[in-house]
This record gives structure tokens, C-alpha cells and sequence, in this order.
């Protein structure tokens, strides 16, 4: 005997929840009904999968595990059942796309509006984060794709070109690179240079691209980082260093309030990868591939 989806279902949803009766309530079932198919999942597996505690459930080692691949299940289950419903038509039904912070509110404002008219029946559910998080998801199989910047291990995925982002220079206004049609690395390497927090993907991009070591802090002094691309511009507009912008968020009117300048780097034109990823196999590859082509 098996475990049954419903069996699955209801497990996935006491850990959410954390009590038998909000469970039960989401689970739109009386909670002696909920508590029954948790005892049936646990006589299947022959070993309990909850202890119950006055705080409320807590997972045995065997229910880490169960919930571990309950959501793999499920989540495969739900991919069948929309797959089933957009057969003859594509990105029609739900469709999970994860986007990383800083390409999300430059390229989606232009490409909503756009997805919504191209596929009327798309109910697209977003998730805005950091890279390593939406691989984590995306392989799991919560997420059906994720629009992130490469270079980036992609083991074990596929992904199809959306854009070249190119990375720009930006100085404060009256900085002496302000003066120039184009920004040297040479003289860029001479400043104090401020990146995003360790976590972006946007950091390593300019590091690896410029060619440069990431900034040291001197002796007794702090190493400034940035939380956000409008955080980073605001602290190179008060004069605290340099930076890289990526253009699509230039182009998109980041630095049109501040004091601060943007120029081509060098003559390389250094840049970052924008593609739209997805499991290696999954029925959604093709839908992924015309994502991309939408957004290109």
C-alpha cells in the first residue's frame, strides 16, 4: 500500500499550518477527518510522522522525510494537472516564475502587460528573490521557471537567452570620470567601489566581468555594501564610491533623480546574461522557451 495524494496533502498542510484544526480548516474537512488520514499515512509508513505537543505538531525524523518528498510529489501532481489543462494551449493556467531582484521591477513593468495580452489565460504567480533561493525552488519543483543572470551554476537545469544586460560605470556627478565619454577600469579600480551585499549574483557579475578582486576594507575601517540597486545609487550620489548599474535599470529611470553619472565601461562592454531557467525534463521546458521568446 501507498501513501495517497490526500494523505500527502493533508501532512503538507499540518506542518503550514502548524495544528490540527487550521489544517483541517484549510483543508476544508472536519478534523477528525484530517487527524484519520494522518494516522492512515503513519500505519502505511508503519512509523509516526508528528508528535503532538502543546505548542503544537512537531516533524519525527521519519516526517521530516515524508514532508521532504511530499512536497515533490505534490508539486508534480500539480504540474500534471496544469499541463493537462494547457495542452492545446501554452502558458495557459498557472505558471510559477521566480525573478531575481534586479532584473524584477525593470523588465516585468514592460512585460506584463504584454504577457497578459499575448496569453490571456496565464495566471503567472511571481517570486522575487535572491538567485540561490529560486535554484533552490525551481529544483525542488515549487517554481516552473526563474528569469535570473548567468553566469551562474546551472547544474542539472535548462534555460533559454532572454537578453544582454549591459553593466555601466556610475560616479557621482561631479567625480572626475563624470568629465569622460567612457570609464577606464584602471581609473575605476582606483576608487572605492560599492556593490550589492554578498547574495546578489549582481556582485559577482561585475566583479567577474570588470576583471576585478572584490574591495577589502583598509585596516580599522568598514566595507560598505548596498541592500538594493536604489540603495546603491543613493550612496554613490552622496559620494561614498563607485559602482556598476546594470542598463536594463538605468534604461528603466534608476538614476534619473540622483546626482550621480553613468558611462560605458572601457571598450569591452561588459555584461550579464538574462535567460529564462527551468528543471532539466520538465514538462514546462516549453513553455519556458517561449517565456524567453516573449521577453526577448
Amino acid at each position: 500500500m501507498l501513501p495517497t495524494l490526500r494523505q500527502l496533502q493533508y501532512l503538507k498542510l499540518l506542518v503550514e499550518h502548524g495544528s490540527f484544526g487550521r489544517a483541517a480548516e484549510a483543508a476544508h474537512v472536519t478534523q477528525p477527518t484530517l487527524s484519520a488520514g494522518i494516522q492512515e499515512l503513519e500505519k502505511t509508513l508503519g512509523a509516526p510522522v508528528v508528535e503532538r505537543a502543546r505548542s503544537g505538531v512537531i516533524l519525527t525524523p521519519v516526517g521530516e522525510e515524508a514532508i521532504r518528498r511530499a512536497r515533490i510529489i505534490l508539486s508534480e501532481a500539480e504540474e500534471l494537472v496544469e499541463v493537462a489543462k494547457s495542452a492545446s494551449q501554452p502558458l495557459a493556467g498557472r505558471f510559477r516564475l521566480g525573478v531575481i531582484p534586479t532584473v524584477a521591477p525593470f523588465l516585468l513593468p514592460k512585460a506584463l502587460p504584454l504577457l497578459r495580452e499575448r496569453f490571456p489565460k496565464l495566471r503567472l504567480y511571481l517570486r522575487e528573490d535572491l538567485t540561490h533561493r529560486l535554484i533552490v525552488a525551481l529544483r525542488a519543483g515549487q517554481l516552473d521557471a526563474a528569469l535570473i543572470a548567468l553566469p551562474y551554476d546551472l547544474t542539472g537545469l535548462q534555460y533559454a537567452h532572454v537578453s544582454d544586460d549591459e553593466l555601466l560605470a556610475a560616479v557621482p556627478a561631479n567625480h572626475p570620470i563624470a568629465a569622460e565619454k567612457r570609464a577606464s577600469l584602471e581609473a575605476l579600480e582606483k576608487e572605492d567601489i560599492i556593490l550589492l551585499e554578498d547574495g546578489h549574483c549582481l556582485r559577482e557579475h561585475a566583479l567577474a566581468a570588470c576583471g576585478l578582486r572584490p574591495p577589502k576594507a583598509a585596516p580599522g575601517e568598514e566595507l560598505f555594501a548596498a541592500t538594493s540597486l536604489p540603495t546603491l545609487v543613493q550612496m554613490v550620489g552622496s559620494g561614498l564610491g563607485v559602482t556598476f548599474l546594470p542598463a536594463m535599470a538605468v534604461d528603466a529611470g534608476l538614476t534619473d533623480a540622483a546626482p550621480i553619472a553613468v558611462r560605458p565601461i572601457g571598450s569591452g562592454h561588459p555584461s550579464r546574461e538574462i535567460v529564462v531557467a527551468w528543471r532539466a525534463g520538465s514538462s514546462r521546458g516549453a513553455e519556458g522557451r517561449l517565456l524567453a521568446e516573449t521577453l526577448r
